[in-house]
């Protein structure tokens, strides 16, 4: 990883904000973390935790999938450019997410969920964590799970999380943030100007090159400079990628093993919860 003033490429408006940071992240098998509450977490929150999801072939063969595991006091929201995912969850619920499904797992004060491969023969995806402000983050979990159909788009950007253009998502946001999937053909320029009080920003490019202030890599994690400047694009080949923007959490990241929240209190009571939860999975044969 690296920490750089980047100055604005000639390419790109000057007046855009520039690239401070940018890592590939630490792979875990399949999985490569992108960012945690160790590192930009905590400058970028409510963003706490990134993953890229990104194999093919022989890997597909060991990996035996994702199974039940608890949270508290987040959201996670899981996104796929490619393959199949079976979920379920100790609401009881169960099914695939396909390309271009979206899962949102709001633990709140304590939930368990895992995935297996589908039938594909290659994953893509992310898996982002944000985390939730005192009045959610001992609530009910819940879950929802949508199908492409379901997601609005504007030009190239297919709206997660907040809105842009004439496109809003539907999911109901913890906090004022946008997420966003983008696609650009080579050479297509787009120009983002983030909400007024979205001061952090960040992008995680999936396939492809993009060109901001700097060039960013297929696998590569981007964090902006702070402030409400716009942030400008150009795919030096066909790219996917994420990008998030959001008025910063004000409140203290306290860890746990699989949680976040904003005080040693509700971690403690957070933590409480997913014990309780887990006897009775274990008790149901499900653990």
């Amino acid at each position: 990883m690296s920490v750089l003033n980047a100055i604005p490429s000639p390419d790109v408006a000057a007046r855009v904000r520039a690239v401070v940071y940018r890592t590939m992240g630490h792979a875990h098998g399949p999985v490569t973390r992108l960012m945690s509450p160790s590192d930009m977490g905590k400058m970028l929150k409510p963003f706490v935790f990134l993953d890229h999801i990104d194999f093919s072939g022989p890997s597909l063969d060991s990996f035996s999938g994702f199974g039940l595991h608890p949270h508290s006091g987040i959201v996670t929201i899981t996104w796929l450019f490619e393959g199949e995912v079976r979920y379920e969850d100790n609401l009881g619920r169960r099914g695939v997410i396909r390309p271009g499904w979206v899962e949102w797992m709001h633990a709140g004060g304590g939930a368990w969920h895992g995935g297996s491969l589908g039938d594909s023969n290659r994953l893509r995806g992310f898996q982002l964590w944000i985390a939730l402000p005192p009045e959610a983050e001992l609530g009910e979990a819940f879950s929802q799970y949508l199908a492409p159909q379901a997601l609005s788009t504007h030009g190239p950007v297919t709206v997660l999380l907040g809105e842009h253009g004439s496109a809003k998502g539907l999911i109901e946001a913890p906090s004022p943030i946008n997420y966003f999937s983008v696609k650009l053909k080579a050479g297509q320029a787009w120009h983002f100007q983030p909400p007024q009080g979205h001061q952090v920003a960040w992008a995680a490019v999936s396939k492809g090159r993009l060109r901001s202030s700097v060039s960013i890599e297929a696998g590569e994690f981007v964090a902006f400079e702070e402030g409400e400047g716009a942030i400008g694009f150009e795919a030096e080949s066909d790219t996917d990628f994420v990008i998030g923007s959001a008025a910063k959490h004000p409140h203290d990241l306290v860890l746990g093993h699989y949680s976040v929240h904003t005080s040693a209190d509700a971690l403690h009571q957070g933590e409480a919860r997913i014990r309780q939860i887990g006897q009775r999975l274990r008790r149901e044969g499900r653990l």
